[in-house]
């Protein structure tokens, strides 16, 4: 089983800066893609951004150039520093990786996702 907890929402004002950290642990084998998600009130659950293994992102255009993704494949962590925060950026954001796992069969790939953090920003 593999764990995805994530840390460092909260409340900041429009023009302000966040920093959301995600730590994958359990039986990892690897992990391919991390990413981060995110729902706001009423709305589909969107991508903001991913990274794969190698360091290849893909960001929404409504955060580009505000938000960096980064990860640290050695510690099986993500993180996402969003900077010039704007109201629209309020919602739960949830951490989600691909991961293989050891498993007494071999290995499996699953999907995960974290338990969310809440990010509100304030005009």
């Amino acid at each position: 089983q593999v764990q995805l907890v994530e840390s460092g929402g909260g409340l900041v004002q429009a023009g302000g800066s966040l920093r959301l950290s995600c730590a994958a642990s359990g039986s990892i084998f690897s992990i391919q893609a991390m990413g981060w998600y995110r729902q706001a009130p009423g709305k589909q659950r969107e991508l903001v951004v991913g990274i794969t293994s190698g360091g290849r992102t893909n960001y929404a255009d409504s955060v580009k150039g505000r938000f960096t993704i980064s990860r640290d494949n050695a510690k099986n962590t993500v993180n996402l520093q969003m900077n010039s925060l704007k109201p629209e950026d309020t919602a739960v954001y949830y951490c989600n990786a691909d991961v293989t796992t050891s498993q007494a069969i071999g290995i499996k790939r699953s999907n995960y996702w974290g338990q969310g953090t809440q990010v509100t920003v304030s005009s």
